[in-house]
């Protein structure tokens, strides 16, 4: 079993690099993406999100197609995979789509001194994990590694994938550019500020370049483990 599990981050951006502006759920890909993000899902073990994702987005991070859902119960496996948040504060509603939707376990990752209010609040339709004093990425991987996640989709928000680029724990970027501006600095981005084994003296390896419909999907090699699939 690997340290840690093959780790995807997925995500669709403006043109300016914003993940969306502050309308609810502003469309920055289109149909044929969005089967294609369902394909991607289908394929994965666990899907992890932020807690601000789960707040503000209120995602099902379900596969929506049928027929990939058979496939993956044809395969013993539940019709949608895990799904995974972490929380410092806690400030989750057990009523949200992310949990209350789905056959796969919902693990929550917290610091040790806010476990029992987890628990309090979540227990009953989730798994809370102790992630010790500071949740951090890499040992969370491990973790998952250990619980048999072998494929995992990140997806999301900024926090979440800078904390995970910044750490060099990701295999693969999937990033889709949408043709549109959103021109406001108090939106989210796609990452914020960090140290990333990126730059101009360790460029990243572009993958491949496919256009979809309106939008264009950048798939970058972030490790060796990349697989080009």
């Amino acid at each position: 079993m690997p340290d840690r599990p093959y780790t995807m981050l997925s995500c669709s951006v403006s043109l300016d690099g914003y993940l969306g502006d502050r309308t609810p759920r502003l469309a920055l890909s289109n149909a044929a993406d969005f089967d294609r993000v369902d394909e991607v899902r289908a394929s994965c073990d666990a899907i992890m999100v932020g807690a601000t994702t789960v707040r503000t987005d209120d995602p099902r991070l379900l596969v929506r197609s049928e027929d990939r859902r058979g496939r993956r119960t044809a395969r013993g496996l539940p019709p949608s995979p895990m799904k995974i948040t972490v929380t410092n504060r806690v400030d989750l509603d057990a009523r949200s789509n992310f949990f209350a939707t789905g056959e796969a376990e919902k693990l929550v990752y917290t610091p040790s001194p806010r476990v029992a209010d987890a628990r309090a609040r979540l227990g009953p339709v989730a798994t809370v994990v102790d992630g010790g004093r500071r949740v951090r990425m890499g040992p969370l991987s491990e973790d998952l590694a250990d619980r048999g996640v072998e494929r995992l989709m990140v997806e999301g928000g900024g926090m979440v994938h800078t904390q995970f680029l910044a750490g060099d724990l990701v295999d693969e970027l999937q990033l889709v550019v949408a043709p549109l501006f959103v021109g406001d600095s108090s939106a989210p981005r796609f990452v914020s500020d960090g140290r990333f084994p990126w730059h101009a003296g360790r460029r990243a390896t572009l993958a491949e370049v496919r256009q979809i419909g309106d939008v264009v999907l950048l798939r970058y090699a972030l490790s060796p483990r990349f697989r080009d699939e």
